[in-house]
């Protein structure tokens, strides 16, 4: 009886052990199983690069209406404006957004008599704009891309962000050559897009456009372009997106900074990172 048992446990083992080895041959024959498929269908590259952050999708939340009043305003792609704040501010979290409300970087410029706070950036202590509100530095933001050497990029239309995109970084708006893909990458990863769809009508399109083309005209005899480069210093910042297995000691070794500095430049509390995160590191 003993020997039957046995015989029957044996019999038992080897029939689960070929099942399974059968069920991961399926598996290993059939890599697209169990995978996630995007909106057009295809198989995700990558599961990190859709990733989001909870800082991103917040910072979105919080300013995609000011986004949306300044587009209808100007004509500039809502996607757009949130995706540069995004990069320029770490998701909020530079020391410029959150000490001065200067969520795009703007130096104070001849022009500006408001408050001002000086930080390191081409000089050891550059001048930036303080701003009463995130509103108003997201309005400057706008006064700052009217001008001569933006005015191609207000013939596109507004849902056009790719074009945005790569005539921003032609216009000489950035230095580093992955600026429009980090900017798509952005917009597509958080379907920013979806704001550009907000409703104009007609006549407020058009009395848009006549003041866009107001603006650009005036500010082309009242900004000269050299003063361009004292209002803003082409984005040239490093923006580290968080991998799997990041941590904040591998990022500072990466980039030959430390631990706290990285702290102190995204205001973080804690160590804890987010997949899909975006840290300011260095200018």
């Amino acid at each position: 009886m003993k020997r039957q048992t046995l015989l029957l446990t044996f019999f038992i083992a080897i029939t689960l052990g070929l099942g399974a080895c059968a069920s991961r041959k399926s598996v290993l024959q059939n890599p697209g199983h169990g995978k996630s498929k995007n909106h057009s269908g295809g198989s995700k590259n990558s599961a990190l690069r859709s990733a989001t952050s909870t800082s991103g999708l917040d910072y979105i939340a919080r300013y995609k209406d000011i986004a949306i009043s300044e587009m209808n305003r100007y004509g500039i792609p809502a996607s757009i404006k949130l995706a540069q704040a995004l990069l320029e501010s770490g998701s909020g979290n530079s020391y410029l957004a959150r000490e001065a409300n200067n969520h795009f970087g703007i130096k104070c410029g001849g022009v500006w008599d408001g408050r001002s706070v000086t930080r390191p950036d081409d000089h050891v202590n550059d001048c930036f704009r303080v701003y009463d509100s995130p509103e108003q530095s997201f309005h400057d933001h706008s006064q700052f891309l009217l001008r001569k050497r933006y005015e191609k990029l207000f013939m596109l239309d507004k849902d056009d962000y790719k074009g945005w995109a790569h005539g921003l970084k032609n216009a000489g708006y950035a230095t580093n050559p992955r600026y429009p893909e980090l900017l798509i990458d952005l917009i597509e990863r958080y379907q920013l897009y979806q704001y550009d769809r907000a409703e104009i009508s007609y006549v407020a399109k058009e009395q848009r456009e006549e003041k866009v083309e107001e603006i650009i005209e005036e500010k082309a005899f009242v900004e000269p372009e050299v003063q361009t480069e004292e209002i803003k210093t082409a984005v040239a910042m490093i923006i580290h997106e968080v991998k799997a297995g990041d941590t904040l000691f591998s990022i500072s070794k990466r980039y030959n900074i430390t631990v706290e500095q990285i702290r102190q430049l995204n205001g973080l509390s804690s160590d804890n990172l987010s997949l899909g995160q975006l840290l300011v590191i260095t200018k």
